[in-house]
């Protein structure tokens, strides 16, 4: 058997992400994306109109998602760092999670601050929603939208802590 890291990874639902941002787009809105891995997520918010970003801890995985980017000619920025926000002090029962882990502050290479984005993506692993509603709380916009994906409850959108239709009629 080989002794070999193995980085956990499980795809978002893809369509449904699409089909919500097509619906939600509108000239000028900043993307994030935490957790961006490769950066397909942010790659297609940036397609779609989206001044998109991504912030990922594996710098391996930036690499792709810079990559991809310049491949695809895509302006979509991404920066290998947390996205917690530098002096988060995280509430009971989230220490231990899958979803983050320590590293400098993204939002300090991005130049922003969480506050900056209009909609801000991340695929949540399992027990891992009330960290993203508290960060987003705590730092987000109130009129930002938190589009939170897990393998469970598929693709939700939150603006401030209430959940809310992420269809446009």
């Amino acid at each position: 058997m080989r002794d070999v890291d193995f980085h956990s990874f499980v795809a978002a639902d893809y369509e449904a992400i699409r089909g919500a941002l097509l619906r939600l787009r509108a000239p000028g809105q900043r993307f994030l994306e935490w957790g961006s891995a490769t950066g397909v997520i942010a790659l297609m918010a940036d397609a779609m109109g989206f001044e998109s970003y991504g912030i990922e801890l594996d710098a391996s995985l930036v690499r792709t998602a810079r990559d991809l980017a310049t491949q695809f000619g895509s302006g979509a920025r991404f920066v290998a760092g947390s996205f917690i926000p530098t002096g988060y002090v995280r509430p009971a029962g989230t220490e231990d999670s899958e979803t983050t882990g320590d590293g400098p502050s993204g939002y300090l290479q991005l130049g922003m601050a969480l506050g900056d984005f209009d909609i801000v993506f991340v695929y949540a692993w399992d027990g891992d929603a009330p960290l993203m509603h508290d960060l987003m709380r705590r730092y987000g916009r109130p009129d930002a939208l938190l589009l939170l994906n897990d393998h469970d409850a598929g693709l939700r959108g939150y603006r401030g802590g209430r959940e809310v239709s992420i269809v446009r009629s």
